[in-house]
């Protein structure tokens, strides 16, 4: 067996714990951030749009210098790195990468909305 090789049954169960956390009700995933009681109303943290797209770019970035690495460490005949891993990593890569366009085209379109709405 190839080491270094992501394992199915590993990634199921990932995939399910992050599922679980989602779905849980006191999880930080679901619930923003209960910041207190003002007057019987309960206060809510906003989620800061700007942090949210900064780490989403930071994401897709280490993504595609991790798959960068491993396609180089690949071409140098490293021990470890086999081609499926390398063909994995470029398609978190290239997938990760493809969905932040969509959602950028989607925020653009949306202003270009906002910006032609009759005052």
């Amino acid at each position: 067996m190839v080491t270094g090789r992501p394992d199915i049954n590993q990634v199921l169960s990932q995939m399910r714990e992050m599922q679980s956390q989602v779905r849980a009700p006191n999880s930080p995933a679901s619930n923003i951030a209960n910041v207190g009681e003002v007057e019987g109303v309960q206060a809510v943290e906003r989620a800061d749009f700007a942090e949210m797209l900064k780490n989403a770019v930071n994401n897709v970035n280490t993504l595609q210098k991790d798959a960068t690495q491993l396609a180089q460490s690949y071409e140098r005949g490293d021990e470890g790195v086999d081609l499926p891993q390398v063909m994995i990593g470029l398609q978190k890569s290239s997938v990760s990468f493809e969905a932040m366009t969509q959602v950028r085209n989607k925020l653009v379109d949306a202003y270009e909305k906002i910006m032609n709405m009759p005052i």
